[in-house]
């Protein structure tokens, strides 16, 4: 019996388990909203930690431009509405729908998605401002 549990709760790609938080009886519930939420969470922290070093490093190089504070202004205006965008289209789901193993590959795309935003998106808008500067300096 524990096999075939074990087999249905397995991730249909890579066929290892899914993860799943405890629920108050102590069974083992998986909740999508909670999974991106947290996910969204530690984007954003090292988003902000990203933005502030290639931000940093972008004023030291520049003298006079106003480019790498428009960068930052970008950046932030940027991610926000990305984030709340994906994180609003998992915590729309009802309790069924949130623990629906079939989801496991929407959201395996949505979280490479966030962190691919959250890690490239500082390192693309800055060296795009950066090269706007370089052209039209």
């Amino acid at each position: 019996m524990a096999k075939a549990w074990h087999d249905f709760n397995a991730d249909p790609v890579r066929r290892t388990p899914l993860p799943r938080a405890r629920g108050q009886q102590g069974n083992a519930v998986l909740d999508w909203r909670k999974r991106m939420s947290d996910h969204i969470a530690y984007a954003l922290l090292v988003y902000t930690g990203l933005q502030i070093f290639v931000t940093i490093a972008a004023l030291r190089q520049e003298s006079s431009s106003l480019l790498p504070y428009l960068a930052l202004v970008m950046l932030v205006v940027g991610i926000i509405p990305a984030c709340r965008h994906f994180e609003r289209r998992w915590t729309r789901l009802d309790d069924a729908a949130a623990a629906d193993p079939g989801r496991a590959a929407a959201f395996r795309r949505d979280r490479a998605t966030v962190w691919a935003m959250a890690i490239g998106l500082p390192f693309a808008v800055t060296g795009l401002f950066h090269l706007l500067a370089l052209i039209f300096a």
